[in-house]
């Protein structure tokens, strides 16, 4: 099993991996183009999104600069807005449904660690490395994600939830509810 299909069957990998770095270094040439293409050039910031994510719809505006980091782990629907100084951390899949308005510096994060430093720290002869693992997160059609949230990794957001600025997700979220907090909590239904 190679350590991308580790890496999203949520097992530990390394992610050091020569085929892990080559797409990582792939994304980071996409990314450095799309991040410094002027704002009027749509139509090649659409081209740079084809060939960075696995899915792209119609629509789909992603304000400068964004940060990912393979890309080709990322779904996004049609319509949705996502703003500037988003960080997806799609180390394994992330996908936003249709609609969905993604506040400036959110954060969405698939990979985690062993909590112990024992556990975590793998010893080896180029230097110390660390295990890494991953969950998806998925977010619903019509949400709507407050600036500055972060989402944690396996977590799914319904249709038309709306997050509140600065919440940290670490649950899902059902369908029709405004959340918000640190850690996220549902206030009510929508």
């Amino acid at each position: 099993m190679t350590e991308r299909e580790k890496m999203l069957q949520g097992k530990d990998y390394d992610s050091r991996d020569p085929e892990l770095l080559k797409q990582y270094f792939f994304a980071r040439e996409l990314l450095k183009k799309y991040n410094n293409l002027d704002a009027h050039l749509l139509e090649a910031k659409q081209e740079i999104l084809f060939e960075l994510f696995q899915y792209v719809g119609k629509g789909v505006w992603i304000e400068a600069p964004f940060f990912c980091d393979y890309g080709n782990n990322l779904s996004i629907g049609d319509g949705t807005f996502v703003n500037m100084n988003c960080a997806f951390l799609d180390n394994n899949k992330i996908s936003i449904g249709k609609n969905v308005l993604i506040g400036p510096y959110v954060q969405i994060y698939t990979a985690s660690h062993p909590l112990k430093a024992s556990e975590r720290i793998v010893e080896r002869n180029d230097g110390a490395s660390y295990l890494t693992s991953s969950k998806p997160v998925k977010i619903g059609n019509k949400a709507w994600i407050g600036g500055n949230s972060v989402i944690c990794p396996g977590v799914t957001i319904g249709d038309n939830v709306t997050i509140g600025a600065g919440s940290v997700v670490t649950k899902n979220i059902p369908d029709n509810t405004l959340a918000f907090g640190n850690p996220c909590k549902i206030i009510r239904e929508l």
